[in-house]
C-alpha cells in the first residue's frame, strides 16, 4: 500500500513527522509520499514552495521508504487524481479530518483514496463521528492512533517571530534552515 501525506508545511514539525511514523507502521505502508503543494487551496503561506520543500526534505529525511517531493494542485482530489495510484492511503490528522467537509469534493477524494486518520487519545469522538455520518462512503475512513503532540505550524512561526527557540517542536534539519534562511522573524529575515 502507497500511503500520501499532503501538505504547505509551514514549517514541518515533530507532529507531522510522528503522523508519517505512525501511518509508516500501522498500514505497513510499501512507501509514503509527501507532497508538498505549491500554493495550497485553502491558506495562504508566505514561503516560497521550494523552500518549503527543502524544509520538508529536512523534516521526513529520516523515514524509511518515504518521498518527499513538490505538487502542483492546490486541492487534494485534484493531486490525487495526478498521482494515478492504486487506492493510496491518505493520511491526516484528526484536525484535518474534523474540516474533511470543506474540501473540494470530499466523497471524490474517497472514491480515489481511503483515508487514514491520526487521532490522539482525548480527541472527542463526537466530531469524528459527525463528519462520517456526512460521507457517502464512511468505510473508507481508518482511524490509528497517534502520540499527542500539542504542535501547530502557526504556534512554531510566531515563536520563531518572537526569537523563542523551536529546536523541541522540530526536526534538527528544520530548526537549522529556519535559522539559517532566517525563516519567519520579523526583522529583514525571509518571510
Amino acid at each position: 500500500m502507497i500511503g500520501v501525506l499532503g501538505g504547505s508545511f509551514n514549517p514541518p514539525h515533530n507532529g507531522h513527522v510522528e503522523l508519517a511514523r505512525a501511518a509508516l507502521d500501522r498500514f505497513g505502508l510499501e512507501r509514503l509520499l509527501v507532497p508538498v503543494v505549491d500554493t495550497p487551496g485553502h491558506k495562504d503561506v508566505e514561503l516560497d514552495p521550494e523552500t518549503r520543500l527543502r524544509l520538508a526534505r529536512a523534516a521526513f529525511g529520516g523515514l524509511p521508504r518515504t518521498t518527499v517531493e513538490r505538487d502542483e494542485h492546490p486541492r487534494t482530489v485534484d493531486s490525487l487524481r495526478a498521482l494515478d495510484l492504486v487506492d493510496p492511503l491518505f493520511v491526516v490528522g484528526a484536525d484535518e479530518f474534523a474540516e474533511f467537509p470543506s474540501w473540494k469534493d470530499p466523497d471524490g477524494v474517497l472514491e480515489l483514496a481511503r483515508l487514514g486518520v491520526g487521532t490522539r487519545p482525548g480527541y472527542p469522538r463526537e466530531a469524528l463521528e459527525a463528519v462520517l455520518a456526512g460521507l457517502r462512503r464512511p468505510d473508507r475512513v481508518l482511524f490509528f492512533e497517534i502520540e499527542p503532540l500539542e504542535i501547530s505550524s502557526r504556534d512554531i512561526r510566531d515563536r520563531v517571530a518572537r526569537g523563542e527557540s523551536v529546536d523541541a517542536l522540530v526536526p534538527p534539519g528544520v530548526a537549522d534552515l529556519i535559522r539559517e534562511l532566517g525563516l519567519y522573524r520579523h526583522d529583514g529575515g525571509l518571510h
